[in-house]
């Protein structure tokens, strides 16, 4: 996967592992389902009390393995810092997230009643190194 190829393929698949540090510098791994926005940072949308975005508030480094619909196959890394977007700041993040992930909803207030009742949070992380880059 290159530079170049990497973009693309993180547009094309939403199902990815993030791993964090936690305060142990062991390592957090959660599944996740991730878009990228417009700028190129990739989303990921989680609850403002999850272990991931205590570990990220703390540490700001994550990599994201992104995986295509069938598991075997094409995957990629990207591994960056990561902001934590908190409500109210986050709702148009949370909008554009779905969209890019699932299309339009049939009901956009009940979208964001939902995300206010769920405490969501937007987790951006700038892209600063992606891979595998050669095969073993």
């Amino acid at each position: 996967m290159t530079e170049d190829e990497a973009p693309e393929f993180f547009r094309s698949n939403h199902r990815a592992v993030l791993a964090t540090r936690r305060r142990d510098d062991g390592v957090q791994m959660s599944p996740v389902v991730m878009c990228t926005d417009d700028d190129g940072t990739l989303m990921v949308s989680s609850r403002e009390t999850a272990m991931k975005n205590r570990n990220l508030r703390r540490d700001p480094r994550g990599v994201l393995c992104v995986m295509n619909d069938r598991f075997f196959g094409e995957w990629a890394f990207a591994e960056g810092p990561v902001i934590v977007e908190s409500l109210p700041g986050a709702m148009d993040s949370l909008v554009r997230y779905y969209r890019y992930v699932a299309g339009e909803h049939p009901d956009w207030d009940d979208y964001r009643a939902a995300m206010v009742r769920e405490q969501r949070v937007i987790l951006r992380m700038t892209v600063e190194r992606v891979g595998p880059n050669r095969q073993g």
